[in-house]
Formats: structure tokens, C-alpha cells, sequence
């Protein structure tokens, strides 16, 4: 003990000496707990196999919702990942990307390569430059170590110009593609009404905002930078290597043991990345769906904003989003955690494994190769070659610095190629799914079809894949539907024959009870949902139009709002004015809103800035604009007053507009000249409307109504008189 003692005191302790030590220890110590429980979690992780699907749930992090799980279950089962597919995708995408052999993005491309190469020469030039003004410093030749100073300053010009263009045409090529993708991903997204059926009859994008926007830019990013970091380190192998192997063997030296140590130590280095690599593509693609998710809840309380607000459901909503906050940030988590171990074995292999074999490497040519050995002059005198094996080393050493870090860049390229397959998946599915809705094939989640099932009959409803076995034929005049079927995306048997015909200056009612299918058949009728059996004989879309019960409100000005979808141009076509459509706003009582919003080329929010019955009146005006054969109205004019929306209709008769309308006013029956009436059972009738004869009707069902609905309160009314009275009633009596 006392040894101990004496020993401790001839030790000398400063405060600084202590402060490092202190410092040190708290690293320690925070490092020990920081990474003890990640320690842990993965040896526990590889030691229990019965816990494989509890971490696969951990990988993929706690769920946002029914539809997210749906998704997430989707990803399990077609996990995206460096394989056949992904090759397969990627050569079905390039089609898009260069669709002739002559284009744009091949130019760049083209360009981009030679930029490539022309630095790999640089960088060899560069490395034997840097060779020659070390020789020049040790040989002590002030003049030539000038000389090649210039000569590195001068190259720099060019060699930076290359880098500058490099990084500038690898953007170039990422928006090149990128607008290329678009252009071809909105032509199909707007191509019969494929937007629409993306989002109500088939299930497979949850947001398709997200895969047209930030999926299509990470991909086309991610392909042009990927490019760069495995064409430039490729060409740069090839050539450092072969210019090393020619320098070696120039000297007399054997480059084989070098040659193959670098071998050797490359593909045990892939060997064990690859082993150690995390599911990256998979994790990036669950990243991404979980953002889309995330901005797919903010938009809908953006969207609905006011109705949360009366509800005073902030609360809910913000749970909610917390919830899917959560869920991204865990995953994000995860991938982070999984980098941490990965990078470090990525770099302690390619900066310390590599640098050690590398001095390997370089030294051994040099000691063995003849041509750097000391020899004898004629005079007797020993000529020491330092200079040369200087010269020699250093430009080895830059050129094999630079070989170590292409094949450094090329080996961590695997873990982009893997990200690079979660966008691959993403997009190539939102073009596949496009093409499939294109081709009337529609594919509904699972849980939605069990929802629909639970909430029908089992006999109103179809399991399994919706065949469209329906015949559309258009026609001039008239509307005829023949055993035509009203089947919901989710399979729901609302009608499952329906026969009516509506021929020229025929005027139809339509009525029946909340879910009977009056909605679904103008979908029907507009080809939003497709004929699934019969046959159907229509006019042509632009013969048809469609007024809502809220009228979509487009951005624009005031004179946009009438002529829409119509442009300036086609209204300047239809031989129009703005005369024109001051009539048609006086018909419909609106031509005050022209004074009032600063003219027709006044470009406001027209959603917020006009009332629900403006905007509703602005729908029946676009018909008057358009003039179409058939005009279906679905409670288009329910908060429009009596009077007007009764000239609306009569004006829309006298213009010789076939009327199909879903209302429960009674004051526009008169205006109809059949009645085609739902059951909400699957039934249905159409006949002629006697419009007195239903006005009767209807009037005595409403006067039996409130005789009925008093009779409650009348008999209660008459037991309290006969507790005060003390005595009975006649009823009350005969009651009992």
C-alpha cells in the first residue's frame, strides 16, 4: 500500500492535465450509455428468432391509419431492393426518360460523360504533376520546381471549369429528367379522367400528389447523381490502374502481389458491406409513403378547416397529426440508427484498411523495382536515386489515393442503388397504376371492400375484381339504358337492372331516398364510373353537362368563372362575347357581382368570395354558356330562392335543354315531364309525371304528418287534465 501511496505522489497533476482526463471520462461515460441499449437491442435482435416480426414492425414503426397499415402490408410483400424488378423498372422508366435516340436528355447525357472523363485525365495529369515538383523540392532545383508550380496553377484553370460543368450538367440532366417524367405522368394523369378514378375507384395510391411531385424528383436526382458517382469512379479504376501497372513494370518491378492484395482487399470489403447493408430501399420507400401521408393529413384540415372549427375538433386533428409526426420521425430514427453502424464499418474499411494496404501498395514496387536501385557511375561514385523514388512515390500515392477513392465511391454507391430502388418502385407504380385505370382494371384495398361488405347485404354486394362487361355506344339524341347496373368502386349493388329512356325535350325527375343511387347513376352517365353490364346509349360528353350541388370554383377572373372549362380562345371561337355573357348572368340574377368585383377581368378567390346560392346560380350560368343537349342537376339550386331558380328552369326549357334533375322541391316538379323514383331497396319506377296529381298526393302525406305528429302530445296533454280533474276520459278508458 505504501508502494501505491509513494508511487501517486511522484506524479505530477496540473489542472489541465485533470480537466482533459475529466473530459474524457464524461465522453466515455456518454458514449457507453448512448450505445449500450443500441448494443443490446441488436444482439438481442440476432440471438431471438421468434421476435422476426416484431422487429419487421419495428423496422417499418407504429402505423397512422387503416389505409396506412393496407400500404404498409403492400410494401412487406414487394419489398423494393436492388433484384431482376428493379432492373425491369428502371429499363421501363428509361424508355420514358429517352423516348428517340435523338433528344435533349441524350445530349446532356453525352456532354455529362465527356465531362467525366476529361477529369479522369486531369486527375492523372495532376497526380504526375504533383510527382515532379516534389522531385524538383528535393533535388533542390529552384528554377524547374517554378516551372511546374505554373504548370499546376495553369491546369487548375481547366480542371475547375471541368469540376464547375460537372456539378452543372448533372442538375441539368436531374430537371431534364424530372420534366420529362412530369410531362409524361400528366398527360396520363389527364387523360380520361384518370385523375379522378385514381383517388374514387381504384385504392393502390394513397397520394398521388406525392408520387407526381417529390417521388418524381428524388428519382430523377437520384438517377442523375448516381450516373456521376459510378461512371467517373469506373473510368478512373480503369485508367489508375493501368497507369500504375505501366509505371512498375517501366522500372523493372512486378505489379502482380500488389495487384492482387488490392484485389483481395476490395471484394473482402464488399463481401462485408454488403453483408452488413440495411434494407435501404425499403426503408427510403416507407420514409417516403409516410411523408406523403403526413401532408395528405395536413391538406385535409386545410381543406376542411371551417367545418373542425365549428366542431371545435383542433384537438382530434392535432392528435392525429402527432400521430403520423410520430410515425415518420421513428422511421426516420430507424434509418439514422442503421447509418450510424453501417457508415462506421463502411469508413473504417475504406479510409484505414485501404490506406494501410495502400502505403503497401506503393512501397513495394519501389523497393524491389530495379529501376529505382542506387547504381554506380563510371568515376567510382554511388548515384543515390531519391529524387526518383521520391517522384515515383508521390505520384503512386495520388494516383492509387484517387483509384482507393473511386472504388470507394462505387462500393458506397450499393447503399444509393438500394434508395434509388425505393423511388424506382414508387414511381413505376404510379405509372402502372395509371395505365391500369386507363384500361378500366381498378384494384380497391382489401379493408375497404370489407367496410363496404359489413355496411350491405350480402347479396348486394361483389367480392373480387369488377369486370366491366357493359357496352357504351354514343349517340346523337337521347338516352337509353338497357338492364344498365349501379355498382359502387367498392362493389356495392345499389340497382342491379335499371331500364329508362330519355329521349329529346323529355324532362326527368329523379327522387328517391339518400343512397339509392340518383348520384351514382349521373356519375354513370358522365363516364366517371364505368358500365359494369348492359348496354347504354348517350351523346357524347361535350352534349352533356354535369352542375353539382357545390360548384367547383376554378382560379382565374370573373369571366373564367362562367366560360369554364372553356378558355378565352374557345370563347372567342363560339363566336361569344362579353355582351353574351352579361345576358347570361341576367338570367340568372348575377350580373350585379360585375360592378361589384371590379369587372370581368378581376381575378379574386372566387370560392370564399361568392355566397353558396352565387356560386350555385354561377354553375346554372355555365350551362346557359355551354348550351349543352342534356344538363344533369344534382340539387344544384338548393340554396337558390324559389323565384329565380324557377326562371333558371323555365329559361332552360325554352333553350331547348333536356333537364335531369335530383331535387326534393316540390315547385320544380312542374318543370319535369317524367319521374324516374329509387326505392333504396334496389327498386325503381319510371313513368310519366302527373305533376298535379303528386302535388296532391304530397300535400295531403304532409298534412297527415302533422295530424300525426300531435298526437302524442294531445294524449299526454289529456291524461294531465284527467289527474287535475280527478276524473276519466272516454279515450283513456277504452285504453284500458
Amino acid at each position: 500500500m505504501s508502494n501505491i501511496l509513494d508511487a501517486a505522489s511522484r506524479v505530477k497533476w496540473d489542472r489541465t492535465a485533470a480537466a482533459k482526463r475529466a473530459v474524457f471520462l464524461a465522453a466515455a461515460a456518454y458514449g457507453v450509455k448512448t450505445l449500450y441499449p443500441i448494443i443490446c437491442k441488436q444482439l438481442c435482435k440476432n440471438k431471438d428468432p421468434r421476435s422476426n416480426g416484431r422487429v419487421s414492425k419495428a423496422e417499418n414503426g407504429s402505423t397512422c391509419s387503416a389505409k396506412t397499415q393496407i400500404d404498409v402490408a403492400t410494401h412487406r410483400k414487394t419489398s423494393p431492393g436492388v433484384n431482376a424488378e428493379f432492373f425491369k423498372q428502371i429499363l421501363e422508366l428509361a424508355k420514358i426518360l429517352f423516348p428517340r435516340l435523338v433528344s435533349k436528355e441524350l445530349g446532356l447525357l453525352s456532354l455529362h460523360s465527356v465531362a467525366l472523363i476529361s477529369r479522369t485525365f486531369l486527375s492523372i495529369y495532376v497526380a504526375s504533376l504533383d510527382g515532379k515538383i516534389v522531385k524538383t523540392i528535393v533535388e533542390k532545383k529552384p528554377k524547374s520546381f517554378i516551372i511546374q508550380l505554373v504548370k499546376w496553377l495553369l491546369i487548375a484553370i481547366p480542371a475547375t471549369f471541368v469540376n464547375s460543368a460537372i456539378r452543372y450538367l448533372e442538375c441539368k440532366l436531374a430537371l431534364a429528367f424530372r420534366t420529362r417524367l412530369v410531362n409524361h405522368a400528366y398527360r396520363t394523369y389527364f387523360t380520361d379522367q384518370t385523375y379522378y378514378k385514381v383517388s374514387n375507384m381504384d385504392g393502390r395510391l394513397a397520394n398521388p400528389d406525392q408520387s407526381l411531385t417529390e417521388d418524381v424528383m428524388m428519382f430523377s436526382q437520384s438517377v442523375a447523381h448516381l450516373y456521376s458517382n459510378l461512371t467517373k469512379p469506373i473510368l478512373d479504376v480503369m485508367l489508375t490502374s493501368y497507369t500504375l501497372i505501366q509505371t512498375a513494370r517501366s522500372r523493372g518491378a512486378n505489379a502482380s502481389g500488389p495487384t492482387l492484395l488490392a484485389g483481395l482487399v476490395v471484394f473482402a470489403t464488399a463481401k462485408v458491406l454488403r453483408a452488413c447493408s440495411p434494407k435501404f430501399g425499403k426503408l427510403v420507400a416507407e420514409e417516403a409513403h409516410r411523408k406523403g401521408y403526413l401532408r395528405y393529413v395536413h391538406s385535409r384540415i386545410i381543406a376542411n378547416a371551417e367545418e373542425i372549427a365549428f366542431y371545435r375538433g383542433h384537438k382530434v386533428e392535432m392528435r392525429q397529426l402527432q400521430k403520423c409526426y410520430r410515425a415518420l420521425a421513428d422511421q426516420m430514427n430507424l434509418i439514422l440508427s442503421k447509418r450510424l453502424w453501417y457508415i462506421m464499418i463502411e469508413q473504417f474499411l475504406m479510409k484505414y484498411v485501404w490506406s494501410s494496404s495502400g502505403l503497401v501498395m506503393v512501397a513495394v514496387p519501389i523497393i524491389t523495382a530495379t529501376g529505382f536501385a542506387d547504381n554506380e557511375t563510371a568515376d567510382g561514385q554511388t548515384h543515390v536515386m531519391v529524387s526518383e523514388r521520391t517522384e515515383a512515390f508521390t505520384t503512386a500515392r495520388n494516383l492509387l489515393a484517387s483509384g482507393a477513392d473511386a472504388i470507394e465511391r462505387i462500393m458506397s454507391s450499393y447503399k444509393e442503388v438500394t434508395e434509388l430502388a425505393g423511388y424506382t418502385a414508387r414511381v413505376h407504380n404510379m405509372f402502372v397504376v395509371f395505365e391500369d385505370v386507363q384500361r378500366g382494371v381498378y384494384k380497391r384495398s382489401s379493408l375497404s371492400a370489407e367496410g363496404a361488405e359489413k355496411k350491405s347485404k350480402p347479396e348486394m354486394h361483389i367480392d373480387g375484381p369488377l369486370e366491366i362487361k357493359g357496352e357504351v355506344i354514343d349517340v346523337d339524341n337521347g338516352i337509353v339504358c338497357e338492364n344498365v347496373p349501379i355498382i359502387t368502386p367498392n362493389g356495392d349493388v345499389v340497382v342491379s337492372c335499371l331500364n329508362f329512356k330519355v329521349e329529346e325535350s323529355m324532362h326527368l325527375l329523379i327522387t328517391g331516398p339518400n343512397g339509392c343511387g340518383k348520384s351514382s347513376l349521373f356519375r354513370i352517365l358522365s363516364g366517371l364510373w364505368p358500365v359494369y353490364g348492359g348496354r347504354l346509349h348517350k351523346p357524347s360528353p361535350q352534349h352533356m353537362f354535369y352542375i353539382p350541388q357545390r360548384p367547383y370554383m376554378s382560379m382565374g377572373t370573373l369571366r373564367d368563372q362562367v366560360i369554364y372549362p372553356d378558355s378565352v380562345e374557345d370563347m372567342a371561337a363560339r363566336g361569344l362575347s362579353d355582351k353574351d355573357l352579361d345576358a347570361i348572368l341576367d338570367i340568372v340574377n348575377l350580373n350585379h357581382i360585375i360592378t361589384r368585383e371590379g369587372g370581368w377581368d378581376a381575378e379574386l378567390d372566387w370560392k370564399d368570395v361568392l355566397s353558396g346560392g352565387e356560386k350555385q346560380r354561377m354553375g346554372m350560368a355555365r350551362m346557359f354558356y355551354h348550351k349543352p343537349k342534356y344538363a344533369l342537376l344534382d340539387e344544384c339550386t338548393s340554396a337558390v330562392s324559389i323565384d329565380v331558380e324557377g326562371k333558371i328552369f323555365q329559361t332552360a326549357k325554352d333553350a331547348g335543354i333536356s333537364l335531369l334533375s335530383i331535387t326534393h322541391r316540390p315547385s320544380l316538379w312542374k318543370y319535369h315531364t317524367h319521374l324516374l323514383q329509387f326505392d333504396g331497396e334496389g327498386g325503381w319506377r319510371f313513368e310519366q309525371l302527373d305533376t298535379a296529381t303528386r302535388l296532391t298526393l304530397t300535400e295531403e302525406k304532409q298534412r297527415l304528418e302533422a295530424q300525426l305528429a300531435g298526437i302524442p302530445e294531445m294524449q299526454h296533454r289529456l291524461n294531465e287534465l284527467c289527474k287535475i280533474l280527478g276524473d276519466d276520459s272516454v279515450l283513456k278508458t277504452a285504453e284500458e
